[in-house]
């Protein structure tokens, strides 16, 4: 037995090492690029940011072994520093302020000493400058044919709690660098993109008598309440046309799902369980998924939206209480075991 068992063992670190290898092949196997400074305004301190900013961006497409050495050279030098000249591509960038006090940054990607892609970027203040390299790095993916990153340019919203009931709702980008709160004062909530333009936001507002849930337009900063419901009022999904929203309320006590149409405003109840119903997802045109406690633990249900059908969709973990939908994916959060205080918690 104690044969078996080593010869099992030592198949099994062999395994291991040719993947850790394999893993190892692949990154060796990148093309290498570097980043060149060449900006004509701006303090060191700012360049400084700005450079790290791009090179953490392009360490996360995982399609190049990135450089993480700072060197300057003149923007329209023939050919790249001495020390990148070996290096598969060079990325070179020049920051520039113009008399609106605007950011404009011009890149071109070298590669053997030509210029495969270049192009200019510009955005009203320098504050954003993450944005901007965001976008870079999702021109450069697009450039090299690699699957889409389109959502490093989109902006992240949530509630960032500052005292008891009191909470602030704020836009950043995907790292978190940039912060910038659109919504202060008062106890607000579970805040929501409206449409793929991040042009408005849903959010929760806990102030009044009832939850109330309130639409926020980003360029007017206008807000209108949509809806209240005694006990519980959250957007938790809406639909990819913006036409539709998945409310959790809860106006007899226990929360259920339901549809809201933006167009009619008329709201639709989607179950009725004498249990807990939260957090609908959108997944496709027919079906919702959800959290419920329907097996006497939270697990995840799919719904289909024309029969009225419910199953279960996630057979593992005892306590899975959240979950998100990607395209046709349903994410979502497990603990093994029911117990709270285990060693494997989540």
């Amino acid at each position: 037995m104690k044969i078996i068992i080593s010869i099992l063992l030592i198949i099994a670190s062999l395994f291991a090492n040719d993947a850790t290898i394999d893993v190892v092949k692949k990154a060796d196997s990148l093309p290498g690029i570097a980043v060149e400074d060449s900006s004509i305004s701006y303090d060191q301190t700012f360049r400084g940011k700005f450079f790290k900013a791009l090179v953490a961006d392009l360490n996360v497409l995982s399609i190049f072994n990135v450089d993480r050495n700072y060197r300057t050279v003149a923007y329209d030098a023939s050919s790249v520093s001495v020390e990148n000249k070996d290096i598969n591509y060079v990325l070179r960038y020049k920051l520039s302020e113009d008399n609106n006090r605007a950011l404009n940054v011009e890149i071109k990607l070298i590669s053997k000493d030509n210029i495969v892609f270049s192009k200019n970027y510009k955005v009203n203040s320098s504050d954003i400058y993450m944005f901007v390299s965001h976008t870079i790095a999702f021109d450069i993916n697009e450039f090299m044919g690699e699957a889409s990153v389109e959502w490093m340019k989109r902006k992240v919203i949530f509630s960032k709690m500052i005292s008891p009931q009191k909470s602030e709702l704020v836009i950043s980008d995907y790292t978190l660098t940039y912060q910038h709160v659109i919504v202060k004062g008062g106890f607000n909530v579970f805040p929501k993109w409206a449409n793929k333009e991040q042009s408005a936001f849903y959010y929760s507002s806990l102030d009044d008598k009832k939850p109330t849930l309130k639409y926020v337009d980003t360029k007017t900063g206008k807000s209108q309440v949509v809806k209240s419901s005694d006990g519980m009022m959250i957007c938790s999904d809406v639909n990819e046309d913006g036409t539709k929203l998945l409310l959790t309320m809860a106006p007899k006590g226990q929360p259920d799902i339901y549809l809201y149409d933006v167009n009619t405003k008329n709201t639709k109840m989607l179950t009725n369980y004498g249990g807990i119903d939260v957090g609908g997802q959108f997944l496709g045109k027919d079906n919702v998924v959800f959290v419920s406690d329907r097996l006497g633990y939270p697990n995840i249900f799919s719904l289909n939206m024309n029969s009225g059908s419910v199953e279960q969709v996630v057979h593992y973990g005892k306590s899975n209480a959240a979950c998100s939908v990607f395209g046709k994916y349903i994410v979502y959060k497990a603990r093994e075991t029911s117990d709270s205080f285990g060693n494997n918690t989540f």
